[in-house]
């Protein structure tokens, strides 16, 4: 992926985001708040899998 396209998909990124959270502020959070859950989730399941993996 060149560096243009990275600009362009990162402000198309951007744009849909501040639309979005314009047009429906709730939702927008929302949204932000199950990204945040699934990412600390994740980074549990994963201090899990090393700490039975060490202690075994």
């Amino acid at each position: 992926m060149g560096p243009k396209l990275k600009k362009i998909v990162l402000i198309l990124v951007l744009a849909f985001f501040v639309y979005a959270v314009f047009t429906n502020p709730t939702k927008a959070a929302d949204l932000v708040h199950t990204i945040g859950s699934l990412l600390v989730d994740g980074f549990n399941a994963i201090l899990r899998f090393f700490n039975s993996l060490l202690n075994r």
